[in-house]
């Protein structure tokens, strides 16, 4: 009769949704189990050997607890290979094996907006704000122009200036309209596999050729990402709105550089509806620039409409990109990271062979 494998005590580890890491007495990282791959982006070999506060920012307190059980919930933590989170942090002694403790990393959430799927609340609101703004406001202003047109031919050269201001006024608020509108439309968008890299071109090229002229716009690409899942002309707009806020945030600053990176980023996924499970979403795509980044005071809300940082910012932008990357099933993320601070604009992409 043959024996039936059964799973053994590393395999169970491999299978927790709990990043656990094994760590000596001198605090260095022994052991790692596959949540604790994803969650760091690395490799357990590559983990291996590395000091644990050279991987993780600690919580406070940490130290104080001098090797002792130490719990600490909700706090902030920061990764430096993959940016800030914010999770429930265990360390665990081992009785017979003196400073040698278990780390367990739970319930791990980036603080960068756009992290779940299923935010029905902000979107309805932007649509319902949209929808009534346009239809109570667009209508009118048609006749209001038309009757600046026709008082144009009738009065003084002094005062025709006035109707012409109140045409140019009556264009800036139809267009702010029309980029509202943008939030009503909830029908659903085809998707289908795209090149990303046949995107980036694009979008690269017409920056390059309009709002982009002379800031360097660098490239730092994996060359093996397979095709996306997307909305060509939804994708298309988020980059080139992403690009036009860097090459505004850049001026003035010395040596403006924005940079496009990608990667396949292993074991990223973030959860849908109730009850329906996690997505992948494992190519990104950031647009990065040296800026001084959004207001502390509205990082929060960056993807909020009528949120902006700029002085004539509508505080659309961003919030049309947040939308256009839900229905397509990705992401958007804001955050400041690096030494010296860069602004990150990260694109989370679901990978076209997963549907």
């Amino acid at each position: 009769m043959t024996s039936l494998a059964i799973p053994g005590p590393v395999d169970v580890l491999n299978t927790l949704p709990v990043a656990l890491l094994l760590v000596d007495g001198d605090q260095v990282i022994r052991e790692s189990n596959a949540a604790a791959e994803s969650l760091f982006n690395m490799s357990s070999t590559s983990l291996s050997g590395r000091r644990l506060a050279d991987a993780l920012q600690l919580p406070a307190r940490f130290e104080d607890a001098d090797g002792l059980a130490f719990a600490a919930y909700d706090v902030d933590l920061f990764i430096p290979r993959t940016g800030p989170i914010r999770a429930d942090f265990h360390a665990t002694p081992f009785a017979e094996f003196a400073g040698w403790q278990l780390i367990a990393i739970a319930n791990p959430r980036d603080p960068a907006r756009g992290q779940r799927l299923d935010q029905p609340e902000r979107g309805r609101t932007a649509v319902a704000i949209a929808a009534t703004l346009a239809h109570e406001i667009k209508n009118p202003l048609s006749g209001i122009r038309g009757a600046a047109q026709l008082l144009d031919s009738r009065v003084s050269p002094e005062d025709a200036a006035m109707t012409r201001l109140i045409r140019s006024e009556v264009d800036r608020v139809a267009t702010l309209i029309d980029r509202m509108e943008g939030f009503t439309d909830d029908r659903p968008i085809e998707l289908g596999p795209q090149n990303i890299y046949a995107i980036i071109d694009h979008c690269r090229d017409l920056a390059g050729q309009g709002f982009g002229k002379g800031v360097a716009i660098l490239e730092e690409y994996d060359p093996s990402l397979p095709p996306v899942l997307a909305h060509r002309d939804s994708l298309v707009q988020v980059v080139l709105n992403l690009l036009k806020n860097a090459a505004e945030a850049v001026e003035g600053v010395d040596s403006p550089r924005i940079m496009l990176t990608t990667r396949y980023r292993h074991g990223v996924s973030v959860s849908r509806a109730e009850g329906k499970g996690r997505q992948p979403l494992p190519i990104e795509l950031c647009v990065i620039d040296n800026g001084p980044g959004v207001p502390p005071e509205l990082a929060e809300r960056i993807f909020d409409p009528f949120v902006s940082g700029k002085r004539k910012g509508q505080g659309l932008g961003l919030a049309l990109a947040d939308k256009l990357m839900r229905d397509m099933g990705g992401l958007i993320q804001y955050v400041r990271e690096g030494t010296p601070p860069r602004t990150v604009f990260r694109l989370l992409l679901q990978r076209a062979e997963d549907i």
